[in-house]
């Protein structure tokens, strides 16, 4: 359907498909011989290189699926990994702890598919009342907020709302529905790829962890704050492109507090919590 609008059904369709430079590859660390986790369960490991990360998350089994990523060319890239003595070298390098806990390193690697990173946008989203794009059709972003599947369910929900509101005057609630998502799908879209430069990049950056730090105290000490993680993760009442707003504007303060000391004690909590409240 969005190639038939892209190629004629549509006047002025605008179509923009975008891939980062890099790719990824999942990979595995299997359970303890006991079934226990070899690492922590109840945390997103991140091995952050800046040029190129790994990252694991647990699963029911003891088990966790770990996903590299890398750039497709060029230095540190899968190009470069073509065996397995350059896929070791290139462990022992920069990812040494992990190797103890993937006994299926090489075979994994050479097995699985590298995935392409790519972000689609178009619009409009409608061919008058007659059809209608949703979900990645419309909108396809990068995993790095866990939000695309998310993204989705909400189109279907504010779609649900405005039938009931507009009934079946399909060409006003196709219009309506595009003008409400389309500006909340390019704030996820952004939120999404900046995460991964956040978690590549500044999760190696002691400013930036005692900025987590804080958020994490400041969630704890007052139910009414909410990171932008969490604004975009669990406030269903806030909009993506508000919690982007609100929440770049919270990170930014946070920075430039966090910038001015070397530990989070020397914080008062009360009165940072009344500065995020002018933001």
């Amino acid at each position: 359907m969005r190639d038939a609008m892209l190629h004629g059904g549509v006047p002025r369709f605008n179509f923009s498909q975008q891939f980062l430079e890099h790719g990824y590859k999942e990979l595995h660390i299997p359970p303890g011989f006991d079934g226990d986790f070899l690492m922590e369960k109840n945390a997103l490991h991140i091995w952050a290189r800046r040029a190129f990360m790994m990252i694991a998350l647990p699963n029911f089994d003891g088990s966790f699926t770990c996903t590299l990523f890398l750039a497709h060319t060029g230095e540190n890239s899968f190009e470069q990994l073509t065996d397995e003595k350059s896929l070791l070298e290139f462990f022992q390098t920069n990812f040494a702890d992990a190797i103890p806990l993937m006994p299926t390193l090489a075979e994994d690697f050479f097995t699985n598919p590298i995935g392409n990173l790519g972000t689609i946008k178009c619009f409009p989203w409608n061919v008058g009342g007659k059809s209608l794009l949703l979900g990645d059709s419309a909108h396809a972003v990068v995993p790095f907020y866990g939000q695309g599947m998310n993204a989705s369910f909400e189109d279907c929900r504010i779609l649900n709302a405005l039938i009931e509101q507009r009934g079946t005057d399909w060409e006003k609630v196709f219009d309506e529905y595009g003008a409400l998502r389309k500006e909340n799908t390019d704030a996820i879209a952004q939120m999404a790829e900046e995460n991964f430069y956040e978690m590549r990049d500044a999760v190696a950056d002691p400013i930036f962890v005692r900025k987590r730090e804080l958020e994490t105290k400041l969630e704890h000490a007052f139910p009414d704050y909410f990171s932008k993680y969490s604004m975009v993760t669990f406030r269903e009442d806030l909009p993506y492109k508000v919690a982007k707003q609100k929440g770049n504007a919270q990170d930014k303060l946070l920075m430039e507090i966090c910038a001015g000391i070397d530990n989070i004690s020397e914080i008062d909590l009360n009165e940072v919590m009344e500065k995020v409240k002018t933001v």
